[in-house]
C-alpha cells in the first residue's frame, strides 16, 4: 500500500513537472511552431515559383545538374529555435532561484532533469515535426520521391543540430559556476560546428545513425550540472574563499 502511493506521489511530480514546463514555454512554444512553418512556407514558396514560371521539370533540372535543394534559408533556423528553447525554459528557472527548490521535491533529481528536458524537447520535437508535414505535403506533389528524399534528408541533420543546439544550452543554463558556463559554451560551439561541417546536400547521410546517438548522448551533460548543483560544490567555493583569507 505504501510503495503503491509513493508510485501515485511520483507520478504527481512528473505531471507537475510537465505542466510547470508547458507553462513557462507555451507563447514561445506557440511562436516558433509559427515562425518556423513561415520559414519552411517561404521556402515551399520559392519553389511554386519556380515551377509556376518555368515548370517542375526544370526544377528536377537544376537540383540533378546543380545540386540545388531550395531550402537554404532553413539551415540556421532550427538550431536558433532550440537554443531559444532552451534560454525560454532555463534562464527563469536559475535567475528566480526556483532549481533549488525544485530539486527539494520527494523526486529523484536526474529523473526531474530528465522530465524537465523530455518536455522541451517534446515541444521542440512537435515544431520540427510540423515543418517537416509541410514539406513532405507540399514536395510530395512536384518532385520524385528520390528528389523530396534528397531536401529532407538534407534538412535532417539542421534540424538535429537544433535539438542538440537545444540540450547543449540547456546544460549551460543549468550550470552553476560562470567560469565553467564559459567553458561549456566554447565546447557547445565546437559540438554544433560539427552539424556544418559539409555545405554539400545529403552530405551525412551514411552518418545520420551516429548523428542521431550524439545528439541523444549531450541530454548527458545536464545531469552532470544537476549533480555539481546539488552537491553544492558552487556555494562551497563561495565558503571556502573567505575562510582561506582570514587564515592568511
Amino acid at each position: 500500500m505504501g510503495s503503491e502511493m509513493c508510485i501515485r506521489d511520483r507520478i504527481k511530480t512528473m505531471y507537475a513537472i510537465f505542466y510547470k514546463e508547458w507553462i513557462k514555454t507555451r507563447w514561445y512554444f506557440l511562436l516558433a511552431v509559427l515562425a518556423t512553418l513561415g520559414f519552411t512556407g517561404y521556402c515551399m514558396l520559392r519553389i511554386n515559383r519556380v515551377v509556376e514560371m518555368k515548370g517542375a521539370a526544370h526544377v528536377w533540372e537544376v537540383m540533378l545538374q546543380r545540386d540545388v535543394i531550395f531550402i537554404d534559408m532553413l539551415q540556421y533556423i532550427p538550431l536558433i529555435a532550440g537554443i531559444l528553447m532552451a534560454i525560454v525554459q532555463f534562464v527563469p528557472e536559475m535567475q528566480r532561484k526556483c532549481l533549488k527548490l525544485t530539486l527539494h521535491l520527494p523526486y529523484p533529481e536526474l529523473k526531474m532533469t530528465g522530465n524537465m528536458l523530455l518536455s522541451g524537447l517534446v515541444l521542440l520535437l512537435v515544431c520540427f515535426a510540423s515543418n517537416f508535414l509541410l514539406m513532405e505535403v507540399y514536395l510530395n506533389g512536384i518532385l520524385a520521391h528520390e528528389l523530396k528524399n534528397h531536401i529532407l534528408l538534407t534538412a535532417l541533420t539542421w534540424y538535429l543540430a537544433g535539438i542538440s543546439g537545444y540540450l547543449l544550452v540547456a546544460w549551460i543554463c543549468l550550470e552553476p559556476a560562470w567560469k565553467r558556463r564559459i567553458l561549456n559554451l566554447i565546447i557547445a560551439v565546437l559540438l554544433l560546428r560539427i552539424f556544418f561541417l559539409s555545405p554539400t546536400p545529403e552530405a551525412y547521410n551514411k552518418f545520420l545513425p551516429y548523428l542521431v546517438v550524439y545528439t541523444l548522448l549531450t541530454a548527458s551533460f545536464s545531469w552532470l550540472s544537476i549533480v555539481r548543483f546539488k552537491a553544492g560544490k558552487l556555494s562551497l567555493i563561495h565558503i571556502s574563499e573567505p575562510t582561506r583569507l582570514l587564515s592568511i
